[in-house]
């Protein structure tokens, strides 16, 4: 069995600034868990238009999200 590499950063914060990132600034879940180059890609497109944030907050609610590290999020 293989043991999955857990990230110190959290799965609520990112899936609550994925929310965030509807109505304000896009892509600040992605600086959250240190994808800086495609938070800034996000903050470019408005995420994609609203299509990337999406398929991002159902990711993260899933539990599927990574972070830089290919580690998967902490759950609270």
């Amino acid at each position: 069995m293989v043991k999955k590499m857990i990230s110190d950063k959290d799965k609520t914060t990112a899936l609550i600034l994925s929310i965030i990132g509807f109505f304000g600034v896009a892509g600040i879940h992605r600086f959250y868990v240190g994808k800086i180059g495609t938070g800034v890609l996000w903050l470019l497109t408005l995420g994609f238009l609203g299509i990337g944030t999406l398929i991002d907050l159902i990711i993260i609610a899933k539990g599927d999200f990574k972070d830089e590290n290919k580690a998967y999020l902490r759950k609270s």
